[in-house]
């Protein structure tokens, strides 16, 4: 899936459009199959349509709150690695259309906050994390990791469908 192109001089609309590239693909990953295919993990690996839908749902959620509302994981509390864990499993009442749904207001939630900023220049702190220090950060430092972060597991997604049926999740 191509990003079409922002109107000129609309960074906010470029990287908005972006992200919504790459949200498209988890639901070109899962059209036409089943719940039981969507929640099979036919790679090498444990993960699964529903699950990773389900984890990008969780990590732009979270962003969000830490970028919005200042909420910033404790990564000294191991719970926060379970929670972080349990985000790519899906409940049995989390099916397809229920994640998609919470994608989708996911999605809307981050790109009205996108709207509503003064600057994509304002910035927020990020904690420091097993994987990176910390410190303040821009909006639009963080939307493109949120795109970094979806366009990876969208790179899963693709290969999880082409396994299950030979179908290519990105057209």
């Amino acid at each position: 899936m191509t990003t079409p192109p922002e109107a000129h001089g609309d960074e906010r609309g470029a990287l908005l459009a972006a992200l919504a590239s790459q949200r498209a693909a988890f639901r070109q990953a899962v059209e036409g199959l089943t719940e039981e295919q969507a929640r099979s993990t036919p790679s090498a690996s444990e993960l699964s349509l529903a699950g990773v839908i389900k984890h990008v749902t969780a990590v732009e959620t979270g962003w969000l709150a830490t970028m919005r509302d200042g909420v910033r994981p404790d990564y000294t509390d191991p719970a926060t690695f379970e929670t972080h864990a349990a985000s790519f499993v899906p409940t049995e009442d989390e099916t397809v259309a229920v994640l998609l749904d919470r994608y989708d207001q996911a999605a809307a939630e981050t790109e009205k906050a996108v709207h509503d900023l003064p600057s994509l220049n304002d910035t927020f702190m990020l904690p420091d994390a097993p994987w990176g220090e910390g410190g303040p950060r821009s909006w639009r430092w963080a939307l493109l990791h949120l795109i970094e972060e979806a366009a990876r597991h969208a790179g899963h997604a693709d290969v999880i469908r082409e396994t299950i049926d030979g179908h290519k999740a990105m057209g």
